[in-house]
């Protein structure tokens, strides 16, 4: 059994994330479905004080890319969404995997909440959706109304809701998206367009649930027993016992992690790269900001666990009981979660304001740290067309001029 020192677990799972290393060469189109495929997911929200999510999770891996690719990729059915570890983007030949775990008593919340819905209101569901059959895809501005929305479902109006809910249910999938809304139309049409479109029937739940265990421990590089079931959702949680049989079979690979008092797994296609990580020869160089719905931070137990790094989004908590700020970037240098950036876009003032930067205690402020970081807040700031940067305050105080003195040079 091999051994790593806990440097080596973190760069093993940064490399099957993408996140080493600059990539050599300028993004291309083709590169949002592959970086989709490594990850495995793509969570999708729609703050839209830096980037949006699953734009800002792309740019962390690609560097500069236009932000159309993903919709195109999505159109042409590359990728698809769906309720996976929550609304997300998945590789397309994945989408049947996730259509008959969420069908089954993996049911997500959403479904939950659909068939309450379903339940309320079948006769106005079943309307819409001989609508979208008769007239095409459709969008919830096409369906207009005077009366104000109710109360939940984020007061969004019942045929949002109803589109939402036929959604979670499965009868609709998003064909595509305009300026980020979605465009909703039959499944069966949706999926008629792929070039592989998903095979009929549905699979034993046990086959389901092996096939996410892997591709889990495939997407995070090394994993712990109590890490896997977060990262689709699974239930119950995944434990030693479970992967025995998977490790029997020579599909994982059990290794120690020095400080661990656990078994650590690693899937044999990442072998070559367990390989480079026992052998020190894994070397992070890339600085960059991270999406908090990034694949890397989202477990905030698995974040605390492989990087002792606490991290919290505070979007939803009172601004009198923030910390750090709305919507703060995790910093990752050279293989480390290092800080935390508060940051918003004036796309219109072409102005990227750095409200705010922290370094973690016992970071310092080495020359090559402010460099890397003012590197990753120029290359967001080009990438966004906001040309003019502003840094605010820091913690050490010092940093902010740092980084303003390197971003000027």
């Amino acid at each position: 059994m091999l051994r790593l020192s806990r440097r080596s677990a973190q760069l093993l799972h940064l490399a099957a994330q993408g996140l080493l290393r600059r990539r050599p060469r300028k993004a291309r189109p083709a590169d949002i479905a592959s970086t989709v495929a490594a990850m495995g997911i793509l969570q999708i929200d729609t703050i839209n004080v830096v980037a949006r999510s699953p734009y800002l999770v792309l740019f962390s891996r690609l560097g500069a890319y236009r932000i159309e690719w993903l919709d195109e990729s999505l159109a042409k059915g590359e990728i698809a969404e769906c309720w996976a570890h929550e609304a997300s983007f998945v590789p397309s030949s994945e989408y049947r995997f996730h259509r008959d775990y969420r069908s089954g008593r993996g049911g997500h919340w959403a479904q939950k909440m659909a068939e309450r819905t379903r339940a309320d209101a079948g006769a106005d569901m079943d309307l819409l959706l001989e609508r979208i059959r008769r007239e095409g895809p459709l969008r919830a501005a096409d369906f207009e109304r005077d009366a104000p929305a109710v109360k939940g479902w984020w007061g969004w109006k019942p045929e949002k809701r109803w589109l939402e809910a036929w959604f979670a249910l499965g009868a609709l999938m998003v064909a595509r998206r305009e300026r980020f809304q979605r465009v909703y139309d039959l499944t069966e049409r949706v999926t008629a367009r792929w070039v592989e479109p998903p095979a009929p029937g549905t699979m034993e739940e046990a086959d389901v649930r092996r096939h996410f265990i892997l591709q889990s421990v495939h997407a995070l590089g090394i994993a712990r027993a109590r890490w896997i079931a977060d990262y689709f959702r699974l239930r119950p949680r995944v434990t030693d016992a479970e992967l025995a049989p998977l490790l029997a079979e020579g599909l994982l690979l059990e290794v120690r992690v020095d400080g661990w008092d656990d078994t650590a797994y690693v899937h044999r296609d990442n072998a070559s790269l367990l390989d480079e990580a026992a052998g020190h020869r894994l070397r992070a160089t890339r600085t960059t900001l991270l999406s908090p719905f990034d694949p890397v931070v989202w477990d905030r137990a698995r974040a605390m666990d492989l990087f002792d790094f606490e991290y919290t989004l505070e979007c939803y908590t009172p601004a009198a009981k923030r910390t750090y700020g709305y919507y703060v970037l995790p910093i990752l240098h050279r293989g480390r979660l290092v800080g935390r950036l508060d940051a918003k876009a004036h796309r219109q003032e072409g102005l990227f304001e750095v409200i705010g930067v922290w370094l973690e205690a016992g970071v310092s402020t080495s020359p090559g740290l402010v460099a890397g970081i003012a590197s990753a807040i120029g290359e967001c700031a080009a990438w966004h067309g906001t040309p003019r940067i502003s840094v605010g305050l820091s913690q050490p105080q010092g940093l902010a001029k740092l980084v303003r003195a390197a971003l000027a040079g």
